[in-house]
């Protein structure tokens, strides 16, 4: 992959992470014949923020911060703004993101375990994990081509 179009997938997360946080990860509601609530990142944090503040600065940490530090670092990367040797520390930050996707799939697997209320995967759900995924690939790939030194 050419740096140019590793440049351009990193700048369209910029634009597609926030989408992500604001989009539907899922519907749930307490019984089945209740109606489904949607609930995206930005709102499970800013329900989590009354009850358990913690809490609420960790999923925003994982789920915004570092993923979008992440994104800007290798912005800088890519366009020689930053050096190399600090792709290490961007591409740890990015596993962040990774465990926010494991914990929302945990926390729907629990809930349909136990059976009292009904959710459903949305597809905000799927774009955020995407955008985690594509920027672990970008990562990847800006790694190889540092190792080759065709990235200062």
């Amino acid at each position: 992959m050419t740096l140019k179009l590793l440049a351009l997938a990193n700048l369209a997360l910029l634009v597609l992470y926030p989408i992500s946080w604001q989009a539907p990860l899922m519907r749930a509601g307490l019984l089945p014949f209740f109606a489904l609530d949607e609930i995206s990142i930005l709102s499970g944090i800013a329900t989590l923020w009354g009850e358990d503040i913690l809490l609420a600065s960790l999923v925003a940490l994982f789920a915004i911060a570092a993923p979008i530090v992440k994104t800007l670092g290798l912005v800088l990367i890519h366009f020689g703004q930053a050096p190399s040797r600090l792709l290490t520390g961007f591409t740890v930050m990015g596993k962040f993101a990774m465990a926010d996707v494991f914990l929302i799939a945990l926390y729907i697997l629990l809930v349909k375990g136990v059976g009292l209320g009904r959710v459903e995967t949305a597809w905000g759900l799927w774009l955020f994990t995407a955008c985690t995924l594509v920027s672990l690939a970008i990562s990847l790939a800006t790694g190889a081509l540092v190792k080759r030194g065709h990235l200062g």
